[in-house]
């Protein structure tokens, strides 16, 4: 194929993710009440949220839709873009990438699935109920709350990757597993900061919460890094 025709055919499969998209956004709004359920599970009971513009509920259930779509088609967001560059690959390097965007998707869902029902939820529980003075009351906004739970799942998600990107690098003879043993103490110094970062709440079991998967995912890369260096 030439330069113009590889254009044309990403062109095409773009569209085809742009419609798949599009019709699962407008059949996850059907459902909103149920899909807005499941968003506010986490939330505690005892908080309420506001809202302080008069299209912010119905553009939160656009996005919120939006969102659910994007993830209903992922994996075949996924099979387009693995079948766009797959003709350009060998066959062991199909296996490869084929082996890696499977693992990385199951790996992003675990992470979401963590920031979802353990994180979050500690997480919304203690900036909610936090104050600097009593005479400061917390009002919660709708759009605040959406973009914390939106932020942090994205976080976690991409977080759950290390394992695959060290795998890569691995591949590509970038990465050492004895660098990563070497280095072992500082990854766990890395790690509670980060998890102090994401949940603030001061409380360890909140911090192991967060940081013990973060380390296991450290470990599960060095098992992985030693076996692609054979």
């Amino acid at each position: 194929m030439t330069f113009w025709e590889h254009l044309d055919e990403l062109r095409r499969r773009l569209w085809y993710v742009l419609l798949a998209a599009v019709v699962a956004a407008v059949g996850c709004f059907c459902f909103k009440q149920q899909l807005f359920a499941v968003v506010m599970w986490p939330k505690p009971a005892d908080m309420h949220l506001i809202n302080v513009e008069i299209t912010q509920q119905f553009l939160t259930h656009m996005r919120v839709a939006l969102w659910a779509g994007l993830l209903v088609v992922s994996p075949y967001v996924l099979y387009q873009l693995f079948a766009f560059v797959a003709p350009g690959l060998y066959q062991a390097e199909r296996k490869l990438a084929l082996r890696a965007v499977g693992s990385g998707y199951l790996l992003f869902l675990a992470g979401v699935a963590l920031c979802y029902f353990v994180i979050f939820p500690f997480t919304v529980r203690f900036l909610g109920g936090y104050q600097v003075s009593d005479e400061v009351t917390n009002t919660i906004t709708l759009s605040s709350y959406i973009s914390l739970l939106g932020v942090l799942c994205l976080v976690m998600g991409v977080i759950f990757e290390l394992p695959v990107l060290c795998w890569l690098l691995a591949k590509i003879g970038v990465l050492k597993a004895d660098f990563m043993k070497h280095y072992r103490r500082h990854a766990i110094v890395v790690i509670v900061i980060l998890g102090a970062i994401i949940t603030p709440t001061g409380d360890p079991f909140t911090l192991a919460l967060v940081s013990v998967p973060i380390y296991l995912l450290w470990e599960l890369s060095i098992f992985i890094v030693k076996h692609a260096e054979r």
